[in-house]
C-alpha cells in the first residue's frame, strides 16, 4: 500500500480511538484481501468519508476485502446479511421494555453508528428497496438515523457502510438510484489463478501443489461456464472447493471430495453431468 496512505490510516486509527467495550469486534480476519489496487482504491474512499458498494461475481473476495478495511481502519465490525424479509426493525432496531420503560433496542446500523464500527451490508440486492431506505439520512450528508418516538441517532465520524452485492442470485433485485448514488461502487475482477492458489493454501496449508492446482483450475473452467450461461453459478462455489480441499489431505479421494464440496450442489441432472464432464478434465 502507497505511503501516505499508511500514514493517514494511523492517524484515523489515533483520532478515533475504540470504545473499550466494543473492543472485542476489531478482529484481525483470517485470510489476507489480495489485490493492491481495489486495496488503496477502497482505503482512499473510505478516508474521504465515502461509504463503498463492492460489486462482482462469486469468490472476487468481497467479504475478505470488507474485513480486511475494518483491521486495517481498527473499526469494530457490524455484520447485516440480507434477506427477503430484512425489514428497518431488523436494521436500527426494536422496541424492548426495560426497567420499566420502553427502550430501543439497537440494531447493527444503530450500534455501529454509536460506535463508529463499519458495518458490512452483505448482499444488499436481497432486501426489498423500502427496506433500506430507512439509511438514507444515515448514508448521505446529514448522517443520522431519524428513529420515530426515540432521538435522532447521529453518526460517529469513523462509522463508515461497506455494501456488497452479487450479480444474478435468486431473489436478488436492482437497487433504487437513489440507494446506488449514496455509495462509491467498486467492481470486483475475477482473481487470477495465482492469487487463488494463495488464498486456497492459506485456508489449506497442508494442501498439495498439485491438488491446489487442480482445484483451482476447475473452479476457473466452472466459473467461465456460468459466465457463457452453460452452467448455473451454484457449483462455481470456491468455499466449497476449500472443503473439497481439506477433505483430499485428510485422505479421501480427489473425485468423491469434489463430489461432496462441488459437484452436488448441482440438483438439476443435465447440469449435475456438464459439471461431472467438467471434473473428469481434471481429476480424470
Amino acid at each position: 500500500m502507497r505511503e501516505d496512505l499508511t500514514v493517514r490510516l494511523k492517524q484515523f486509527q489515533e483520532r478515533y480511538p475504540v470504545d473499550a467495550s466494543v473492543q472485542g469486534r476489531v478482529a484481525k480476519p483470517p485470510v489476507e484481501f489480495i489485490g493492491e489496487e481495489i486495496l488503496e482504491l477502497a482505503v482512499s474512499a473510505l478516508l474521504q468519508g465515502e461509504n463503498i458498494l463492492l460489486c462482482g461475481g462469486k469468490a472476487t473476495g468481497k467479504n475478505i476485502l470488507a474485513d480486511n478495511l475494518a483491521w486495517l481502519f481498527a473499526r469494530p465490525v457490524y455484520n447485516v446479511s440480507f434477506h427477503v424479509n430484512t425489514d428497518s426493525g431488523t436494521l436500527i432496531g426494536t422496541d424492548t421494555f426495560t426497567g420499566g420503560e420502553v427502550r430501543l433496542r439497537r440494531g447493527p446500523v444503530a450500534q455501529a453508528a454509536q460506535y463508529g464500527g463499519f458495518c458490512i451490508l452483505d448482499e444488499i440486492n436481497m432486501a426489498k428497496n423500502d427496506a433500506v431506505a430507512v439509511m438514507h439520512a444515515a448514508l448521505d450528508y446529514r448522517r443520522l438515523i431519524d428513529v420515530p418516538g426515540y432521538e435522532c441517532i447521529p453518526m460517529h465520524p469513523a462509522a463508515r457502510f461497506i455494501a456488497t452485492m452479487n450479480y444474478g442470485y435468486a431473489g436478488t433485485r436492482e437497487l433504487n438510484e437513489a440507494l446506488v448514488s449514496r455509495f462509491t461502487v467498486i467492481r470486483m475482477p475475477v482473481l487470477p489463478a495465482r492469487q487463488l492458489i494463495r488464498l486456497l493454501r492459506t485456508e489449506v496449508p497442508n494442501a498439495s501443489e498439485e491438488n491446489l492446482e487442480r482445484c483451482v483450475g476447475l473452479f476457473l473452467d466452472l466459473n467461465e461456464k456460468a459466465v457463457n450461461g452453460e452452467i448455473s453459478t451454484h457449483p462455481v462455489d470456491l468455499r466449497g472447493m476449500t472443503a473439497a480441499l481439506r477433505l483430499m489431505t485428510d485422505g479421501l479421494k480427489a473425485k468423491t471430495a469434489i463430489a461432496a464440496g462441488v459437484t452436488n450442489k448441482c440438483f438439476d441432472e443435465y447440469e449435475y453431468q456438464l459439471v461431472q464432464d467438467v471434473v473428469m478434465t481434471r481429476f480424470a
